[in-house]
């Protein structure tokens, strides 16, 4: 589709600004209502491919980024021992200060166990969505508020990786059935890596405690809409059919609100919370239990079935609306984030990261190359809030 013959006629753009500003009034209260409150990405800025550019107008080229929608902003509080940092919107207590040693995967389950902190003793390894619910798209390098959390050494590097208590149920190329997913808060990323693995290349865990959070409640509206009851997001149940790159989703967006997709003209490309929250990370399409083979989403949603770069039946990446840049100096956020909801592969087509992972690619054809199997045109599942 060509993004410049997109143009959302007037009646529908002023429509589009009303449910925005409602939306942004709206949010806090929102997030108050539901089991699952996806904090927002901490990312005010607008781009192209190349450079920020002031913020687009409903009907403009590029409209739609993460930075136009408003979101429940995430609401730290440090402790009175400075040990603990307590999220109020999430109900999550962290460790402020992570423990220095790299440590396999299981290691760091069993340290966050038996932590006693602050007059605590219910501290958990964190989940993926425990864990990425503290990072913070506003800058980079590193992706959390270092005003609350500290950072496992100095200066900030790929080496600020934790673990979560995802393991991996697929295989990949280096750890093959022993993986694990963890988040990179130096680069951003969610990736699986090697469980056992010990010495530097193991990783970091900083200890969670607090209410059951990031567990979907997905319902199927009968109406080519999936609601997940416990975000408050109504997502499409089937994807885009086709790929594109990261200027014509958001063009190819404006569009279906145009056409009042499925009864509706207020739908958005997700961003990277958004997106990564209807993961499933017990489905693989290399998952060793023939029920779990699939793309990393419910069964209830429609993925459709691509073939990789090494010719091996897959499922795409989806793009989000947040932008990224490649190091903690770049100005430009020239690459999208996108998920993994096939394998996350290498340049050579194997599964290097896991389903579900979270990376970034360059926006279009001839972009800077970013790392693993580039995919500038990749698939899109639109979301919008149902109230």
């Amino acid at each position: 589709m060509n993004a410049n013959k997109n143009r959302v006629a007037l009646p529908i753009r002023i429509w589009m600004f009303l449910g925005l500003a409602m939306a942004m009034n709206n949010h806090d209260a929102f997030a108050a209502d539901f089991t699952y409150p996806i904090l927002n990405t901490g990312q005010t800025k607008t781009y192209n491919e190349s450079a920020e550019i002031a913020p687009p107008s409903p009907g403009q080229d590029y409209y739609g980024q993460d930075a136009q929608f408003a979101g429940a902003p995430a609401n730290f509080t440090l402790s009175a021992d400075g040990k603990t940092v307590s999220e109020s919107t999430t109900g999550l207590m962290w460790q402020k200060t992570p423990d220095p040693a790299h440590l396999p995967w299981r290691k760091a389950v069993d340290y966050c166990d038996a932590l006693s902190l602050s007059g605590h003793e219910d501290w958990h390894i964190p989940s993926l969505k425990e864990l990425f619910s503290i990072s913070d798209f506003s800058k980079g390098w590193p992706y959390f508020d270092t005003h609350y959390f500290d950072l496992a050494e100095s200066p900030v590097s790929k080496d600020e990786q934790y673990w979560s208590s995802n393991f991996y149920v697929g295989i990949t190329v280096e750890a093959q059935s022993e993986a694990a997913f963890g988040v990179n808060h130096g680069t951003g990323h969610i990736k699986a890596y090697p469980a056992t693995v010990t010495g530097r290349m193991a990783k970091r865990v900083r200890c969670v405690r607090g209410k059951r959070y990031g567990v979907n409640d997905f319902a199927n509206n009968g109406d080519g809409t999936i609601t997940d009851k416990a975000t408050g997001l109504m997502w499409m149940q089937a994807d885009s059919g086709s790929s594109m790159d990261w200027k014509q989703a958001l063009a190819w967006t404006q569009a279906k609100n145009a056409e009042n997709l499925l009864g509706h003209n207020d739908w958005r490309l997700p961003n990277v919370k958004e997106l990564q929250s209807i993961v499933d990370y017990t489905r693989s399409p290399t998952a060793t239990k023939s029920e779990k083979k699939g793309p990393a989403i419910d069964p209830l949603f429609q993925c459709s079935p691509i073939t990789n770069e090494a010719g091996d039946p897959d499922f795409p990446y989806y793009w989000t609306s947040t932008s990224a840049k490649f190091g903690a100096s770049d100005t430009t956020y020239p690459y999208a984030w996108y998920v993994a909801f096939g394998r996350a592969v290498n340049a050579d087509g194997l599964d290097f990261h896991g389903a579900g992972g979270v990376r970034f690619d360059t926006k279009v054809k001839g972009g800077p190359a970013g790392e693993g199997g580039e995919r500038y045109h990749n698939y899109v599942r639109l979301v919008r809030t149902t109230k």
